[in-house]
């Protein structure tokens, strides 16, 4: 008895392959998947009348065993799930299409319009689960105390920048002597506000961690306020200068940016300047505050201040500057976790922006 194949429909996305058989009132569906070949099987109405039609096909490419079908009046709809996303030149392994096959073009599309569709379908599934996820009532008040917060700072170095620029210009290595009598003031300002990035992620405000942000802050504090702001010696020598200066050229990029993403804004050059300008000024920034605590150890040798006072058996104190030579260590360590994390953070964020790109 001579084998009878229904008229077969098909077409193609990326994820998925999807066959119109022309087949109605179809009964005892038999369709499976095996080997990479899918078998049909059915009873109905077809091109040589009431009769039972079967047919099989040898994919391309593989697919998942598991077929999805829906049976109407008129036809059977069956779906098949490529196993790799991807464009298929054809759809069965022999090169010769099937007498039966053709395309189905009430479902055609060419590999671009097909990619069109699916980054709509993306777009549609990510607006709805956005919709789905509840919205914190506070975003507002949240943006806005960041907002605010990261233009003070701004404003602040931007200040320290200017000041330390034109003096420079003014006085040139004169400028270097007197920068912590002119800037202390604003500086102690901006780094007792900066705590407030520790806090942040803590209280789930920003999504960065809170151990680069705490390594940060205190490894500043400790130069402006141990070395700097406790030894008179120090705050009339260059390094000052220099730890100043870089610090404020580092910020002026850092905190107009997270200002502008309180309010979903991006302007490009800035982006690219700060998640580049660091790579050099972060340890030219470590650099200097290691000069600094370098200078310092002899000054607090010889003041005993913040001596540690230890048994009379081992002696009358311990030099603040044992302290400094194991925090002179633990810096280095901190420049390679910040250094780490701030990479990270770079190559994530440009590899996104060329994502979204293509």
């Amino acid at each position: 008895m001579q084998t009878l194949t229904p008229h077969v429909y098909w077409a193609q996305r990326h994820s998925e392959i999807y066959l119109r058989v022309e087949l109605s009132d179809a009964q005892n569906l038999d369709i499976s998947v095996q080997e990479n070949v899918l078998h049909f099987k059915a009873q109905g109405h077809g091109a040589k009348g009431d009769n039972e039609y079967e047919f099989s096909l040898e994919f391309l490419a593989p697919v998942k065993p598991e077929v999805s079908h829906r049976s109407t009046q008129r036809q059977v709809n069956i779906r098949v799930q490529k196993k790799e996303c991807c464009w298929w030149d054809r759809l069965t392994m022999q090169e010769r299409k099937p007498l039966f096959l053709a395309p189905d073009f009430d479902r055609w599309l060419d590999e671009s319009d097909a990619e069109l569709e699916q980054r709509a379908k993306e777009q549609i599934n990510k607006i709805s689960l956005e919709s789905r996820v509840p919205k914190d009532p506070f975003l507002g008040l949240k943006k806005g105390y960041l907002f605010m917060y990261n233009l003070v700072q701004f404003l602040g170095f931007s200040w320290i920048f200017v000041n330390m620029t034109v003096r420079l210009f003014i006085l040139r290595e004169d400028s270097f002597y007197d920068t912590f009598h002119t800037i202390a003031d604003m500086m102690y300002f901006c780094q007792m506000l900066a705590v407030a990035e520790v806090i942040n992620p803590a209280l789930g405000l920003v999504k960065t961690g809170v151990m680069p942000a705490l390594i940060q802050v205190v490894g500043r504090n400790v130069i402006l306020f141990v070395i700097f702001g406790s030894l008179e010696e120090m705050q009339n020598k260059a390094v000052v200068f220099f730890v100043f200066y870089l610090w404020s050229i580092i910020e002026i990029f850092r905190y107009p940016f997270y200002m502008l993403a309180c309010i979903d804004t991006e302007w490009k050059m800035l982006t690219w300047l700060r998640y580049t300008i660091w790579m050099p000024l972060y340890p030219l920034g470590v650099l200097a505050e290691a000069v600094a605590v370098i200078q310092s150890l002899p000054i607090f040798d010889e003041t005993r201040l913040y001596s540690i006072p230890l048994p009379k058996a081992m002696g009358h104190s311990l030099s603040f500057s044992y302290v400094l030579q194991i925090y002179l260590v633990l810096m280095f360590l901190g420049l390679f976790v910040n250094f780490r994390h701030l990479f990270k953070q770079r190559r994530r964020r440009f590899r996104t922006k060329k994502r979204k790109a293509n």
